[in-house]
């Protein structure tokens, strides 16, 4: 019986771990890079949400030397724009995409809250000559085809936590790795194991985002 009792319960929790990833993953959310994470996402931070059975995602802490007026010199309005241009990803890394938090119209995605996304040239011209330093623009963005991402988290390539759009729009970045990392390990200290767990870890009120 106690036999029994032990598969039935075992049986219960892998079921509830299950559906608990299922619907995790089907929630936007923040990656923060595991130490031993080599190769192009070693020691990122990136914004990513469900499209379908698909994800995409923008690295938030991987700043070039680039600048839109460089770029974009027949623009003028580009100029105005004071931040680098990011490296969001490998997918489309020729097409410029503009994050911001609020609807530019369409087209555009909202990605959560009042976080929006579009990769629409005339959107983007409208965006830099009216508001240029509303938005922070990236260069390609990280997609990941039906269950590659879970498959990723599984390996421990990730720990997972609540968006925040406020990290997307951090002045200075070189260290957001580095503390949403000892924010996941306190999160993750405080929490019960299991990836509901480091899931539910909300950043914003482990770490202060710089402004």
């Amino acid at each position: 019986m106690r036999t029994n009792m032990r598969l039935l319960v075992a049986g219960l929790i892998l079921t509830i771990a299950c559906v608990a990833r299922a619907q995790d993953l089907a929630k936007p959310m923040v990656l923060v890079a595991s130490p031993d994470l080599a190769g192009p996402y070693s020691h990122t931070a990136l914004i990513v949400v469900p499209m379908g059975d698909r994800h995409i995602g923008f690295i938030l802490n991987r700043a070039t030397e680039s600048r839109l007026a460089t770029l974009f010199p027949e623009h003028a309005p580009s100029a105005k724009v004071t931040d680098p241009l990011f490296y969001g990803g490998p997918e489309a890394a020729g097409a410029v995409f503009a994050l911001l938090r609020r609807d530019p119209g369409q087209p555009s995605i909202r990605l959560f809250d009042d976080l929006f996304v579009t990769g629409n040239g005339k959107s983007i011209d409208r965006i830099i000559e009216q508001t240029p330093n509303d938005a922070r623009y990236f260069a390609g963005f990280v997609g990941w085809t039906a269950g590659e991402l879970a498959k990723e988290i599984e390996a421990g390539y990730w720990y997972v936590g609540a968006p925040d759009a406020a990290l997307v729009f951090r002045k200075d970045t070189d260290g957001m790795w580095e503390e949403l990392l000892q924010a996941t390990k306190r999160i993750r200290a405080d929490a019960a194991p299991g990836y509901a767990a480091a899931f539910a870890g909300d950043f914003s009120k482990a770490i202060l985002p710089r402004r």
